[in-house]
């Protein structure tokens, strides 16, 4: 019953905490070469040896995984025989999902260390593949549940007390039984996969392989050819002219492409209705929410919270024309810092400081917990040659976790760093108290703690500083912060709901179609201030989270609660701590809807959204004061 959720649930947080986060660098030696691996000290590299001692290990585990393959045909057809027999299959399944867990984990931590390894390649690749037999052995035992009916399962749960652990899984597969085909029915959609996955392969093809953002001419007269990395900094820069050639550079280089990425997104939605179809939902938002059994209301409460309250980003806009001196506010004007250069740097043994520091309302257990993380091999600090970029956190559920950083003393890594930790305490104390198939997170849930560590740090270090210009560059980081990873979401999100009822309602889309409609949203989220130029547009069909139906609203909801935690335990709220401490603990053992109501929050609520649009609208308030004083 786990298989099939395994290894996606403990990716989850590889995925997310890479996905809004800057890809922090690490520092270089006096000549800018990269260190090697070998030249890192031991106290600043993770101890994967805590999962496997040796290589020999590795290998015996994964032998007797090799071995459990055919462990499950004897339950093939039999789970209705006995209870016994159910919980049996259970049991072997989760046994075996550990030990493949740790496998997998322990291959790509390594892999991470130096990606160059050709040793470490054959290791992923080989746990790769046994895991993909293990889903083929593993894949009769839902359909084959719910075969059974909803009496006889109820009847097995009441007969065996070894079966209750599995109770609420079990019940909400039977919630789900009416969009759960037949074996055979679920067969064919699963031999529909990969053709329905054409148009995601396809876009990622263009976006990272055939698409070259083009070359431009730097502030020295040089040629630049400009990959994603350097353009962003472009658009970072003082340089306007520069900003400008570079922005309808790149966007003229994905004009190419219009049709084509129309074509591929068009695609992705049709498949999306298929599978509504198949399953038999009402509609594409039903389906996507109906795992975690989260009312479609949420993401339409989200939505419409938002564009209530949109006066707050308008002010920033306007704040923003005014500070960068500019008559008319482009697009290619909305990455440049508000803020006047003002660097301070922070070594790595500060920031662990400030975390201990700023991280203390979360209480004594919290702090004695984090302070063993950050000095027990939890943390690969910096970064060495072939070494993983970016920033996670990952884990098994008998290994402690382990963040990946490519740490480089700015604050952008000091606050990666309380993120990363937010969720590997996360899982610290869900793996310490859940059972194996209720120790992961939805995403729903999964970015509250890394959220939360965040906010509560912020507003320390708010709190503690003296000086105007390092207050305004901790502004500037949460105004962005909040920018990003909430609004810009909900604008992603309102997108995807008028994309997705153009094809349900059985409307045709088109390249310009698909344009205007986020022209519009895009020009209601960020106001009259901002122009967006010609071909400045397309966004909605450049994002490959388009591709994942309702995935990024998950972020706005998830940093909505965090704000509305963090507050409530920084105004010195008992229950609120104690509630929080108790979410830290939980996995998938309840519905995510109801894991944050259990902690104080209520997210079929506007309460939540509204308090991130207040806090943003203050923060812009003090904002505007400082830049213009």
């Amino acid at each position: 019953m786990q298989r099939e959720n395994l290894l996606r649930i403990s990716l989850i947080f590889v995925f997310t905490a890479i996905l809004f986060l800057p890809a922090v660098q690490a520092l270089a030696d006096d000549t800018g070469a990269i260190p090697k691996r070998a030249d890192i000290e031991d106290q600043f590299k993770w101890k994967v040896e805590d999962i496997y001692p040796s290589i020999e290990a590795w290998e015996a585990d994964f032998e007797f995984v090799k071995g459990q393959l055919g462990s499950f045909e004897p339950f093939k057809g039999h789970l209705g025989d006995a209870p016994e027999m159910l919980l049996g299959c259970l049991k072997l399944s989760d046994s075996v999902d550990i030990v493949t867990s740790n496998l997998y984990v322990y291959a790509y931590l390594k892999l991470d260390e130096d990606n160059s390894s050709g040793e470490y390649q054959e290791l992923t690749g080989r746990i790769s593949a046994l895991n993909s037999q293990l889903v083929e052995a593993t894949s009769f035992m839902q359909p084959e549940m719910i075969s059974l009916g909803k009496e006889k399962l109820m009847s097995f749960l009441n007969q065996n007390q070894g079966l209750q652990v599995y109770r609420f899984s079990i019940e909400d597969q039977l919630r789900r039984q009416e969009h759960i085909l037949s074996p055979e029915e679920e067969s064919i959609l699963a031999l529909a996969g990969p053709a329905a996955s054409a148009s995601a392969a396809t876009f990622n093809m263009i976006d990272n392989a055939d698409h070259k953002l083009g070359k431009v001419l730097d502030s020295d007269g040089n040629v630049v050819e400009m990959t994603p990395g350097r353009y962003y900094r472009i658009l970072e820069g003082t340089d306007r002219d520069l900003r400008r050639r570079a922005n309808d550079t790149a966007q003229i280089s994905w004009k190419k492409y219009v049709n084509s990425l129309s074509s591929t997104l068009d695609g992705s939605l049709q498949r999306d209705l298929f599978y509504s179809k198949a399953r038999g939902y009402d509609d594409c938002l039903s389906m996507s929410l109906d795992a975690n059994n989260i009312p479609t209301s949420v993401v339409y409460n989200l939505v419409e919270t938002v564009s209530r309250n949109l006066a707050p980003l308008h002010k920033l806009m306007s704040l923003r024309k005014k500070v960068l001196g500019v008559d008319t506010l482009f697009t290619y004007d909305m990455s440049v810092s508000l803020v006047a250069d003002f660097e301070i740097e922070y070594e790595y043994d500060v920031a662990k400081k400030m975390l201990l520091e700023g991280l203390e309302p979360l209480g004594e257990k919290y702090l004695t917990d984090l302070e063993v993380g950050l000095n027990s091999g939890w943390v690969d600090v910096y970064e060495n040659d072939g070494k993983g970029s970016g920033a996670y956190s990952w884990g098994t559920y008998t290994s402690h976790p382990y963040i990946l950083m490519n740490y480089n003393n700015t604050l952008d890594a000091v606050f990666t760093l309380a993120h990363e930790f937010g969720h590997a305490m996360n899982s610290f104390y869900t793996n310490s108290v859940e059972t194996y198939p209720y120790h992961g997170h939805s995403l729903f849930t999964a970015e509250v703690a890394s959220t939360c560590n965040e906010a509560i740090l912020m507003k320390y270090l708010l709190s503690q500083t003296e000086s105007k210009e390092e207050k305004m560059v901790l502004l500037n980081h949460y105004i962005r912060q909040i920018s990003g990873t909430f609004f810009t979401q909900v604008m992603f999100t309102e997108f995807e709901l008028a994309i997705h009822k153009q094809i349900e309602s059985g409307g045709a889309t088109s390249a310009d179609w698909f344009r205007k409609t986020y022209r519009d949203i895009y020009q209601k989220f960020y106001g009259p201030d901002l122009v967006i130029g010609e071909n400045n547009d397309m966004g909605g069909m450049k994002i490959s989270h388009f591709y994942r139906q309702y995935y990024v609203y998950q972020y706005a909801t998830s940093y909505a609660a965090a704000q509305a935690i963090s507050q409530k335990i920084l105004e010195g709220d008992k229950n609120s701590l104690e509630g929080y401490m108790t979410f830290l603990e939980t996995g998938s053992s309840m519905y995510p809807i109801d894991i944050l109501k259990a902690a104080g929050v209520d997210m079929t609520s506007p309460e939540p959204v509204e308090r991130t649009i207040a806090l943003f609208s203050e923060l812009v308030d003090e904002m505007e004061v400082l830049l213009l004083q």
